[in-house]
């Protein structure tokens, strides 16, 4: 049974999508701690209705290294195997990230490698989508590396763009993608069925 520590910046969809499907023992994991870099967060009052930890961790005035020791400093607390950023809006400490190598997972609104990096996250992925023309979209879960969604691709799932879509009704869309793909990553994590080679991610 690993130990899942869930950071989010917003209202938590992922995240309930997560806790679900450990009450329903889809995953063979337990989430023992929910982090949020904004005290506003309804994701954090999602973990405390079902008995879950939930930490508000100000980033404000403090070195991004020492924000770092500080999620450590919880992270060791509770033994956390595996981190998942479910809408977590701040890139992550090199700190952290070789402390939990290939054990930290991300979702994105998007297929990367397109419309991904600095700046696209939440609705302007979607708008960047519309504006480009695309005639899919998606979302893809991928291991975080020091880059800005650069780490190695688990898995990803097409939604297609409609001629009326606005950047909302495709947000919607892809959300439901990314609840099932996220879900699904964290389920092959915790069965030990991933294996990262170079850029590739194997299931196993």
């Amino acid at each position: 049974m690993k130990n899942i520590a869930v950071l989010i910046s917003g209202g938590g969809t992922n995240l309930q999508s997560l806790i679900d499907a450990a009450e329903n023992k889809q995953i063979a994991g337990k989430i023992v701690l929910v982090i949020s870099n904004k005290e506003t967060a309804y994701g954090l009052e999602r973990a405390k209705k079902h008995g879950i930890p939930a930490v508000f961790l100000s980033p404000k005035g403090i070195p991004n290294t020492a924000y770092a020791e500080k999620l450590l400093e919880v992270f060791d607390k509770y033994a956390v195997d595996l981190i998942v950023l479910a809408g977590w809006i701040r890139k992550i400490e090199s700190k952290i990230i070789s402390r939990y190598k290939n054990k930290i997972i991300n979702i994105h609104p998007s297929l990367i490698p397109s419309f991904c990096g600095k700046g696209f996250y939440g609705e302007h992925v979607h708008k960047a989508v519309l504006d480009y023309g695309a005639k899919v979209s998606g979302a893809t879960v991928h291991f975080v590396d020091e880059g800005m969604d650069t780490g190695a691709i688990i898995l990803q799932k097409t939604v297609e763009v409609m001629q009326n879509d606005t950047a909302e009704s495709l947000a919607q869309r892809v959300l439901a993608v990314e609840h099932e793909i996220l879900v699904k990553a964290v389920a092959l994590f915790c069965e030990g069925k991933l294996n990262v080679e170079g850029r590739k991610t194997k299931i196993i």
